[in-house]
This record gives C-alpha cells, sequence and structure tokens, in this order.
C-alpha cells in the first residue's frame, strides 16, 4: 500500500474555512458518525433539508460538509479535486470516531479520492459522478460551457422526478452554486481514483432513471467496487431532496447497521 504522497507533501492544501453541519441522537449507541459530501454546486443544506435528523434519529451521529467554494465555506475559485478531498479527509479525521462517508453526484468522486487517504468505517457512493467522456456525452448542453470555463448547469428538470412538485425543485436549484473551473476540468477528464485504503465496504445508491448519470455508468461504478448498485426506479438525481427521500436514506442506514 503506498503511504507516502512526496507530491502531496511538497505542495500541501491551502487551509480554509469549512461549514459543516451536525444532527445527533439524543442517546450515544455508539454508532459510527455519517459525514454527508454535496456534489458539485450543492452545500451541506441539500442534506440538511431532511437527512441528516432523520439519520440522527436513527441513532447515527450526522455530518454534512460543504466543499471550500460551495455552501457557506470560503471561496476557493481555483480549488482542485484534491484540494476537496483534503477537505473530506480532514473533516472526517475530526470527527469523534471513524466515520462513514456519503459522496453524493461529483461528491461521489471527491468521495473516493478521499477514501484513498481515510480509512472510513464505510462508504456510500451516492447518484456517482466519476466524470470522462460518457458524462459529457450523456449531458452535452450542461458538459460543453465547462469545456470553455463556464458552469456545469443543472437544471431542476435534470436533477428532480416529476413527483416533486415544481416550486420546490426550482427552488432547490436556484440555491446551486458552482464548483471551481480546475475541479471541473478535472472531472471531465475522469481520473480513476486509488484505491481505498482499509478496504472498506462500499455501497453505490442510485436510480435508473437518473437523467445524469446513466444506468451504464451507475453499474460501471459500482462493479469497481465488486457489487451491484442499489437502485429506486422513479427518483431523479438528488435522491436526498426528491418527493421520496425517506426510501434510500432509510436503505443505506439498514446496510450500515449490517455492514459497518
Amino acid at each position: 500500500m503506498k503511504v507516502l504522497r512526496a507530491r502531496e507533501w511538497a505542495f500541501p492544501i491551502a487551509p480554509v474555512r469549512r461549514e459543516v453541519r451536525r444532527a445527533t441522537p439524543e442517546l450515544d449507541e455508539g454508532k459510527p458518525p455519517v459525514l454527508f459530501v454535496p456534489g458539485f454546486g450543492h452545500g451541506a443544506w441539500a442534506f440538511a433539508e431532511h437527512w441528516l435528523e432523520h439519520t440522527a434519529d436513527r441513532g447515527f451521529p450526522a455530518y454534512a460538509v460543504s466543499l471550500r467554494g460551495h455552501g457557506d465555506s470560503a471561496k476557493a475559485p481555483k480549488a482542485t479535486l484534491r484540494a476537496y478531498a483534503h477537505d473530506v479527509a480532514q473533516v472526517a479525521a475530526s470527527l469523534p470516531r471513524r466515520a462513514v462517508i456519503v459522496g453524493h453526484g461529483a461528491g461521489a468522486l471527491v468521495t473516493a479520492h478521499a477514501l484513498a487517504r481515510y480509512p472510513a468505517r464505510a462508504a456510500v457512493l451516492l447518484s456517482p459522478v466519476f466524470g470522462g467522456a460518457g458524462t459529457a456525452l450523456r449531458n452535452p448542453m450542461l458538459s460543453l460551457p465547462a469545456l470553455f470555463g463556464g458552469g456545469l448547469r443543472l437544471p431542476a428538470g435534470q436533477l428532480f422526478s416529476r413527483e416533486l412538485p415544481a416550486n420546490a425543485a426550482r427552488g432547490y436549484a436556484a440555491r446551486l452554486g458552482r464548483a471551481s473551473t480546475r475541479a471541473q476540468w478535472q472531472l471531465l477528464r475522469g481520473r480513476t481514483p486509488q484505491p481505498p485504503v482499509g478496504d472498506p465496504p462500499v455501497l453505490v445508491v442510485g436510480s435508473p432513471d437518473d437523467r445524469i448519470v446513466s444506468d451504464t455508468a451507475l453499474r460501471r461504478v459500482a462493479r469497481g467496487y465488486g457489487g451491484a448498485p442499489l437502485l429506486f426506479p422513479g427518483m431523479g438525481h438528488d435522491l436526498m431532496l426528491d418527493t421520496r427521500w425517506r426510501e434510500p436514506i432509510d436503505a443505506i442506514l439498514d446496510w450500515l447497521e449490517k455492514s459497518a
């Protein structure tokens, strides 16, 4: 196992102020903390809306981090995927017990990179966007602006099912920001993450009706971690905000109680 990374020692990531939201259970049952990592454009608010309190109600201490440049974390217009992964690993290492990391969208790729640096108890890759040509070809109107320095546009129709009321979908979409141009480039380039340290169990979760992640891409990521995806038909990309948000989080927590 490769432990020493000379380049990272020589060029350390600059520290920033990070937003971390939390919800803790009334009684400490000894369950591992769960750290939620939002995707590009999203902040910790995306998990604070429903999943943080629900996770705490199930007995798991719950945390959500806004990557640098997102949510209420410090601005970082030149951030890289490596800097985002550093944010995740640093926050996870600050938690009272070894954490479970749940990454969404491009945050799942960030989580995968963080797993090569932090020995997570377990990990969940939610609607994972691992980048590469497949992402660009599936959503050319979303991806092409990013090739020229623009933002990755995420309209409400791409993120949610039709079950979510239109005013709620538009409200969530209006809260989205954007990742740095460098990170967007790196996402589209699609560099494969290094293997996780400690060989944690990894669950891939998504929907076959996701308009951003194809079913083929979802299954490819799951195969890379030695399993099959857990699917929720009829839901959109942002599972944690869609109408049936309880179904995936309860399935994830049930899996954690058995696996972690």
